[in-house]
């Protein structure tokens, strides 16, 4: 049987190309692809795939929310995170998002392919320098430390601050999450007060600097 993978990468070219090389495999098959990290969720769900191949930094909804809905509705659905960030910080909020796997985006092929059977066979999968890296943060990382978004705000404002991050109006945000306004405008006052932020600027450095969103979203 072979391996049932969906592409989830903003970038079109990105995913295209990543297809054009999976489907060279005889053992892997790619489903379909997802644009940002709400379709991916949609796909994963009505198409429950083996592997997710997973961007970090999407519009709309990151690849770190999308990971934790899919790998709580979709548990059969393994994650791999394929991403341009190599901060810890990231790393480590995509794992314990409950991804299976995390790779830098100018790795080479053959080890896309190599993590994609390592998943499937219920292994977790780390390029080398990452591995390194996390073990050493993990080992000098001291109590107190100023925690992430992931652990700071609750899943809703992380919704919130990245819509902020991106642009959207508190009318908009209402519209898209079923909210209303009022309800938005209450979210941003606690977010901020959590953040001790005083702007929309703030807010957006903050997503940015958390992996919430990018500047190219």
């Amino acid at each position: 049987m072979k391996t049932r993978i969906l592409l989830a990468d903003d970038h079109r070219i990105m995913r295209e190309g990543l297809a054009s090389l999976l489907q060279s495999q005889a053992d892997m098959e790619v489903v379909q692809h997802a644009s940002d990290g709400l379709e991916a969720v949609n796909l994963s769900r009505e198409l429950c795939p083996h592997v997710v191949v997973m961007d970090l930094t999407m519009p709309g909804m990151n690849g770190i929310e999308a990971t934790r809905r899919i790998t709580n509705e979709v548990p059969q659905a393994k994650v791999l995170c394929l991403s341009a960030h190599g901060d810890t910080r990231f790393v480590s909020a995509v794992l314990d998002a409950g991804a299976t796997g995390y790779l830098l985006k100018d790795c080479a092929f053959e080890e896309l392919v190599s993590a994609i059977r390592t998943v499937i066979g219920n292994q977790f999968y780390l390029s080398p320098g990452i591995a390194g890296t996390l073990v050493e943060d993990y080992k000098t990382r001291r109590p107190g430390s100023d925690p992430s978004a992931f652990s700071k705000l609750t899943e809703r404002e992380r919704e919130i601050v990245q819509l902020l991050a991106e642009g959207h109006s508190t009318k908009q945000i209402a519209a898209r999450l079923h909210l209303s306004v009022k309800t938005v405008g209450t979210h941003r006052e606690h977010i901020m007060s959590k953040l001790n932020v005083h702007s929309l600027a703030a807010v957006t450095k903050y997503a940015i600097r958390e992996g919430l969103t990018s500047v190219e979203s």
